[in-house]
């Protein structure tokens, strides 16, 4: 179990206007990731250091994007404005996690604008609608080599997330303990006064650390 991505919802400026505004802020530039065609969403994406990645993800006009969890939680988040949307774990088997929640995972793919397709199952997108601070489940069944972050040039990071919740409760979701995935990650746990979920995260940069 590791931190897989964060997803960050697009603003009302759309897609390219956001990802272009964060890849400002953080001196490099966001490429496009392609369309999730399951979902009805498409997104832009940030290789990171450690295996991460960082993606910008918007809503299209499709009726997937109302039907699934996904695409719901994109349009609630982006309609009240963008911003932080959650975060994702990678697991190497999700089986247990599939016992445990008591329901299946889904199929989720994404085709990049070469052809290639991406694939994986994810589960929890419901949690997170629920409760924001909940990260969601992935297992990737593309090879390792085409993971998002494999782009990573090692010159950008994670540094530290600041989330609004309760971290026993991430712990209980997740069915160990908060620390296993994020492993040396630094977390800022802050006592929810109001919706609960990522408040910023700041990255390490060339240029020092930059809080978005």
């Amino acid at each position: 179990m590791r931190l897989d991505h964060l997803s960050f919802a697009a603003g009302p400026d759309g897609l390219a206007s956001t990802a272009q505004r964060l890849g400002e802020l953080l001196g490099k530039d966001f490429v496009d990731g392609g369309v999730h065609p399951r979902f009805g969403t498409r997104n832009m994406i940030l290789p990171l250091d450690g295996g991460t990645y960082l993606e910008v993800v918007e809503c299209l006009d499709h009726p997937a994007s109302d039907k699934a969890p996904f695409g719901q939680a994109v349009r609630a988040r982006s309609a009240d404005g963008g911003g932080w949307l959650g975060w994702v774990v990678a697991v190497d088997d999700i089986a247990p996690v599939e016992e445990r929640l008591g329901r299946e995972s889904v199929k989720g793919n994404r085709h990049l604008p070469n052809g290639t397709e991406l694939r994986w199952r994810q589960i929890g997108v419901n949690g997170l609608l629920s409760d924001p601070q909940l990260p969601f489940f992935i297992q990737w069944e593309s090879p390792a080599e085409m993971h998002p972050s494999s782009g990573a040039d090692g010159s950008f990071a994670l540094a530290t997330l600041e989330i609004a919740g309760d971290s026993q409760r991430v712990s209980e979701w997740l069915g160990e303990t908060v620390e296993a995935p994020l492993e040396d990650l630094k977390v800022d746990w802050v006592a929810p006064n109001g919706t609960p979920g990522i408040l910023a995260v700041q990255f390490q940069t060339p240029s020092g650390l930059v809080r978005i």
